[in-house]
């Protein structure tokens, strides 16, 4: 595994107790990054943090309730330091239906989540990044985001406004060192799949030219060079992570 120029590098990782976002906290602690784990469940983040060892620490927060992020943010920066990295992953699948019989209250539940989560996420963080004129965000949508899956309207919604507001945001904070980016994967085996239907998962796995899901640790390669001072031009883009799927 190369080493990223992340060394002493705060960096907070929403979602990071399991699956991609782990990868993406491994890898970075890995490379010298110090980890601050984002989670609502705050026992398995916490078992995490020990089993990744380094400079790690856990805040329990929901990332849909703005005053409980701004608290996490004031949190991390007292107990921590200020922060340099922000990958906000965290996010849920939620329920599958079409539209016509979709819950109006499971919709909104998935997008205070899913976009609005990661909108309070950036919006508490970057402050410090642009009074210290330096910053990395990456930010995960995924392939439903730009094709949008039937029966997965609110999820492919929600991503799809998360993929808008990172260019939006790149472009706000282009003028200085800040790179706002985002990732586009294709579905990884992970806990959010307990949340689809076995046909949905199906569905997902047709559609990989590659003929197999995104494996974690291949989303942490490419999410944790977005992270690093390497990545000194590019902002406000959209990388692939779909296997082929995606021809755009």
């Amino acid at each position: 595994m190369n080493k990223l120029d992340v060394k002493e590098r705060r960096a907070v990782v929403t979602g990071a107790a399991q699956g991609i976002g782990r990868a993406v906290g491994e890898r970075l602690v890995a490379s010298g990054a110090r980890l601050c784990i984002w989670d609502r469940d705050v026992e398995t983040a916490r078992k995490t943090a020990a089993e990744i060892g380094g400079d790690t620490c856990v805040i329990e927060v929901d990332q849909s309730d703005w005053a409980g992020v701004m608290d996490a943010a004031r949190r991390t920066e007292a107990e921590f330091g200020p922060v340099d990295i922000l990958v906000a992953n965290a996010g849920v699948a939620g329920s599958n239906a079409p539209v016509v019989a979709y819950d109006p209250g499971e919709w909104r539940r998935i997008i205070e989540i899913n976009l609005d989560g990661v909108f309070h996420c950036c919006k508490a963080l970057l402050p410090g990044m642009q009074a210290r004129g330096y910053g990395r965000i990456v930010n995960v949508a995924s392939i439903a985001g730009k094709e949008g899956n039937p029966n997965a309207a609110a999820y492919s919604a929600s991503k799809a406004g998360v993929i808008a507001l990172t260019k939006a945001l790149g472009k706000e904070t282009a003028g200085q060192d800040i790179a706002v980016n985002c990732v586009t994967p294709a579905a990884a085996r992970t806990a959010i799949f307990d949340q689809m239907s076995e046909e949905h998962i199906g569905y997902m796995l047709s559609k990989i030219p590659r003929g197999r899901f995104l494996e974690t640790t291949e989303a942490a390669a490419m999410i944790a060079w977005l992270c690093t001072a390497e990545n000194s031009f590019t902002t406000g883009a959209v990388f692939d992570l779909s296997g082929g799927r995606a021809t755009y």
